[in-house]
């Protein structure tokens, strides 16, 4: 590798180096302890001190130097790991490079000449390695080191790497952590001890940041039942994020099998960079503050104050752009933040240069005013190219007229313009009852709020604005507040007509989510005047409809709903179903689908929570998945399905300002009120009566709803009513008192810390539904098994690891069962097959791992899963029979491949032809029951007769018996042939075209001696088909075949030789990355 020219004082290089070979310009030279008279304590301590200062020496210890007679100054310019590497450079050297430097007068002219031409080198190489780092230099040589060291698939890309401790007990190993695509990879070398460690990410179950007495930080890894700590003196923060990151990308796109189109840096598995997961994350985070659409991407980042009219002061934060929004959060983000969306800015004034200030002017006649932004111009210039979009609706002043602008193009007739609430109970402005005044003086509330603080996507949002959220939101200001806090507003603005047209796609269509949906329609708040018409009812079933057409991901779940009917009641048609998108994508996100793995992880994170703030219950309840049973419909649902509706929309109001840490703090504060109740519960039936009668009594005694709409009476017998009415605006205050010191971004640290555990816990439990299933219909062992699913599922992942477009990648279904979703296309299967079976094939047999590929392949779509995969459990059986019998039926579908070889999904193959896997299914009965013979199974022609010969030579191939093998074969050949001959002139006239067959024969079995090569039965068996189909058509049957087989001892014994199948299992773990490699 040609190395960036730098300066070495040759006097302080001598103890180490040695000198192989020089001219007058160059010197090649090898490190001590290296090559030959290396080793010994030389080498250790070489080794040593290499590994310990990073030094390229350890993988490369060979190295070039430029010298000029006249100067004491070396300069490296080249570096190898073997001495034929080192040598090509050399000759290169000597070849292009020393009969020009003759020329020049000056030892200066000299070294510039070589130093350009090497610098050129470099250049050229990093355009086709695509190396994009800080330092390329650096990086080179840590890829060097990483590709000798790990011996991983040349497609495996590194990303980042640091030095730090591997800690073995509580002795650390120094080296160096390298974190690469797919593998998190250490290592280290001290005094010849040599410690390695490679761990795939979609293994590793656990990953956080962890403490203790000997270690102040550290980073934790759980990867296959051990633990692995991690700590550094410099970078473990940034170290942790690039970790978590990498494992979440490999989770995505391996258990999730998601592409990234829409993240450039993250769209190709082998070009992504430590950059590029850095912005990744960058982006992620700043879509979740401001609840942005998920095409919003972090462009420029300015630290500035901010002129606050309601405080009359400047407050510090930092702006945020986009490109579509202006952003700012002050500097611990709770005291405000603002979003401004570029289509709602008319202009920048002037900005002024004595306090580097700009204002931004906003429509509805309000200004922002920035100071002491560093570049302040050209955020000015940034703002003004983004600007001048169209109007947002969220606010002009009139709300007849905001109705008017979101969203809609021009609305379908089919779809409803009002809230349903509006239509089924509209206000009486003239009604004095106390709750509906006191509902007033809110509403009059949030207009001084409004007043101070403005209205719409560029309000305010401080403190203030979550006292008054807590208190309770007006009836009438609902489905605003929801469509600005949850974002689903800036949704809506940027696709004008979108749901209309959905809509209308949608209508009709007839879909295994569609039939879901028509069976809860009628579910889905029952007890409401609105769902208990057709008005509400169509309504439901076009959001439902139209969402899952536009998430097939997704498609509908249960609890969407009764999640969209709430929605319904506030908001209008289409903005309940943004509000649904926003839900579903960005705020509870991987809530609904088949593995509602989102819910499992923020109980996951409740459970740990409880832990923390609740240690009196932990204490009692030591087990706390019980907790975990009673709280998923609370998270599903957002508690709409165990809380009155009056009371549940307080709730939801809370979680579109706050999120899920809303649902977590409600939830603490529930079980908290119930802390005695719990602790004397004797068992989890006792504890699920006391929550229930707990909400049961919750009450809004602030609602304005009639009795007809309200829940609360519902379901409350006489020993519920004899307990305390529990008002819910009290219940939310307190959890907001007592947990609402819990910060957004400790949430999502935590949600990324269990998802890992709960995904793994998940997998763990599909291996053990599918191994289950398998193990009634195969012979291994329970550990065996479960060594070869291990096997299979890496496999597919190795299909997953360097490409988006694998066979197994877009034929992937997630509505499949868990026995389908890991499966092989043929390239897999093959490296696994010739990993796993018994005998060494001659090279280029891929045929006959086509025909078992095509044979296991039952319903014929092109993949393997992994039952069908162990139906091959026959080569292990040691039975003669038992293979006789697969080779055989291998061979039925010789003449069913397609020319070219190629697997193609076709849902119409094999119709109308021999049920194979029904022979090989009857066959295993029979063995059962100990019978002799298979009366049914179809002769075997010639030209299948002929590719069995042959795969049967490819067998013994390398076998100690391999010549007796060759000759046993050739007799049970003849013998076969003989016998068919003898059958036809018993029933035909002498004919003497039928001498052919012997005559071919005995020619045959006399070619088979010591010195015919490997390959020449293939091409004498293929001359006899030539000249045999002219003459006689022939076939045997199996019953024939077996028989002749049996009469060979020598073939007997190497059919019923034991295989350790252990020992296949731990080969093919071990060679499975070199079998990748090596394709």
């Amino acid at each position: 590798m040609w190395l960036k020219p730098e300066e070495i004082l040759l006097k302080n290089a001598l103890k180490l180096w040695v000198a192989e070979k020089g001219n007058e310009y160059f010197v090649l030279q090898r490190r001590r302890g290296y090559g030959e008279g290396g080793g010994g304590l030389t080498g250790l301590l070489v080794g040593t001190l290499d590994t310990m200062m990073d030094s390229t020496s350890k993988v490369a210890p060979f190295r070039i130097l430029h010298q000029t007679p006249d100067s004491q100054i070396y300069w490296s310019i080249a570096c190898g790991g073997t001495k034929e590497e080192i040598n090509q450079h050399w000759e290169w050297l000597e070849k292009n490079i020393m009969r020009t430097l003759s020329v020049f007068d000056s030892s200066d002219d000299i070294t510039s000449f070589v130093q350009g031409k090497i610098r050129g080198l470099i250049a050229e190489e990093g355009k086709v390695s695509g190396v994009q780092e800080d330092d390329p230099e650096k990086f080179r040589e840590a890829l060097l080191r990483f590709e000798k060291w790990f011996d991983l698939p040349q497609k495996e890309k590194l990303v980042t790497y640091y030095s730090c401790s591997y800690w073995r007990g509580r002795v650390p190993c120094q080296g160096w952590l390298y974190l690469s695509t797919n593998f998190l990879s250490f290592y280290s070398y001290l005094l010849g001890s040599e410690v390695k460690l490679v761990v795939s990410w979609n293994e590793i179950w656990r990953l956080e940041k962890t403490s203790n007495v000997i270690l102040t930080e550290s980073i934790h890894v759980l990867a296959n039942g051990e633990d692995h700590y991690f700590s550094m003196f410099l970078h473990l923060s940034e170290t942790f994020l690039i970790m978590e990151q990498l494992a979440d990308y490999s989770i995505k796109r391996l258990f999730d099998k998601e592409t990234f189109q829409e993240e450039p840096s993250l769209s190709d598995p082998l070009q992504i960079t430590k950059r590029g997961l850095e912005t990744n994350a960058r982006n992620e985070q700043f879509r979740a503050f401001f609840r942005l659409p998920k095409e919003e991407n972090l462009l420029e980042v300015y630290e500035s104050f901010l002129w606050v009219p309601f405080s009359h002061f400047n407050t510090l934060g930092k702006i945020c752009l986009s490109e579509s929004y202006l952003c700012f959060a002050s500097q611990d983000g709770s005291q405000c933040h603002v979003i401004i969306p570029m289509r709602e800015v008319i202009g920048v004034e002037k900005p002024d240069r004595s306090s580097r200030a700009l204002t931004v002017c906003v429509r509805g006649k309000r200004a922002l005013r920035f100071s002491e932004v560093r570049d302040f111009e050209r955020l000015g210039n940034a703002i003004r190219r983004r600007c001048g979009m169209t109007a947002s609706p969220q606010h002009s002043d009139n709300p007849e007229e905001v109705a008017m602008m979101v969203g809609q193009k021009e609305s379908s007739k089919t779809v409803s313009n009002e809230a349903l609430m509006t239509v089924f109970h509209p206000q009486d402005a003239e009604n004095l009852d106390p709750k509906m005044l006191k509902e007033k003086m809110k509403e009059q509330s949030w207009n001084i709020h409004f007043s101070e603080y403005g209205r719409g996507t560029s309000m305010f949002c401080t403190k203030k604005t979550r006292d008054l959220i807590v208190r309770g939101v007006p009836e009438a200001l609902r489905g605003e507040l929801w469509m600005l806090f949850s974002g689903a507003v800036n949704d809506m603005a940027a696709n004008p007509g979108y749901y209309s047209e959905i809509v209308d796609k949608s209508l009709g269509t007839s879909t295994l989510a569609t039939d879901e949906i028509e069976r809860d329609l009628h579910r889905s708040l029952p007890e409401h005047p609105a769902f208990q018409s057709d008005t509400g009812i169509s309504a439901l079933r076009r959001v439902l409809t139209a969402y899952a057409y536009r998430n097939p991901k997704i498609g509908y779940c249960q609890a969407m709903n009764i999640l969209t009917s709430v929605l319904l009641l506030y908001a209008k048609e289409e903005e309940a179903f943004w509000l649904l998108v926003a839900v579903c994508e960005r705020m509870l996100p991987d809530y609904f689908n088949r593995r509602i793995i989102g819910a499992l992880v923020d109980q996951a994170v409740f459970e740990e929570l409880i832990r923390m703030h609740l240690t009196q219950l932990t204490e009692h309840m030591t087990d706390l998945t019980f907790f975990s049973s009673v709280s998923l419909s609370w998270f599903l649902t957002l508690f709409i399905s165990v809380l009155p509706i009056e009371s549940a929309v307080n709730v939801v109001d809370c979680f579109f300002y706050d999120g899920i840490k809303a649902i977590l703090q409600l939830g603490l504060a529930v079980l908290d009120y119930n802390m005695e109740g719990l602790i004397s519960s004797h068992d989890d039936a006792e504890a699920v009566t006391i929550l229930s009668k707990f909400f049961d009594n919750v009450t809004n005694k602030d609602s304005p709803l009639p009795q007809t709409v309200q829940q609360n009476s519902v379901g409350n017998n006489d020993k519920a009513s004899s307990l305390s009415k529990v008002d819910i605006s009290d219940l939310i205050k307190e959890a907001y008192e007592k947990y609402g010191d819990m910060k957004s971004e400790e949430v999502e640290r935590m949600r990324k810390r269990n998802k890992l555990y709960v995904i793994q816990t998940l997998e763990d439990t599909t291996k053990q539904n599918v191994l289950r299933v398998v193990s009634q219909e195969v012979k291994f062992s329970v550990p065996q098994l479960d060594n070869l699913y291990a096997l299979f599922k890496r496999q597919h992942f190795l299909s997953c690891y360097w490409t988006m477009n694998s066979p197994v990648l877009l034929h992937h279904d997630p509505s499949l069962a868990y026995l389908e979703q890991y499966q092989l296309g043929f390239h897999q299967f093959r490296v696994l097959f010739s990993l796993l079976e018994p005998w060494s094939l001659c090279s280029g047999n891929d045929a006959l791992f086509l025909w078992a590929f095509r044979l296991l392949d039952e319903n014929q779509d092109g993949l393997v899963n992994f039952k069908e995969f162990c139906c091959q459990n026959v080569l292990y059986s040691y039975c003669m029979t038992s293979f006789d019998l697969y080779e055989c039926t291998l061979h039925y579908v010789v003449s069913d491949l397609p020319e070219d070889g190629v697997i193609r999904k076709s849902p119409e193959r094999g119709k109308g032809k021999v049920d194979l896997q029904a022979y090989l299914k009857q066959w295993q009965d029979e063995i059962l029951k100990k019978e002799e013979s298979i009366k049914d199974l179809p002769r075997i022609n010639q030209a299948q007769f002929i590719q069995f010969s042959k795969t049967l030579y490819n067998l013994f191939h390398g076998d100690p018996e391999e010549e007796s093998l060759y000759r046993a074969v050739a007799r049970v050949t003849s013998l076969l042939l003989r016998m068919e001959e003898v059958g036809r002139r018993l029933q035909e006239p002498t004919s003497p075209t039928q001498a052919a067959p012997e005559g071919a024969l005995l020619n045959r079995e006399a070619c088979s001696t010591p010195e015919r090569s490997s390959d020449t039965p293939c091409a004498t068996i293929t001359l006899e088909a030539g000249s045999i189909l002219q003459e006689v058509e022939w076939s045997f049957a199996f019953e024939q075949i077996l028989a002749s087989l049996l009469n060979e001892p020598v073939l007997v014994r190497f059919f019923e030789r034991p295989v350790d199948i252990q020992a296949r299992l731990d080969h093919a773990k071990g060679a499975q990355l070199k079998a990748k490699t090596n394709k």
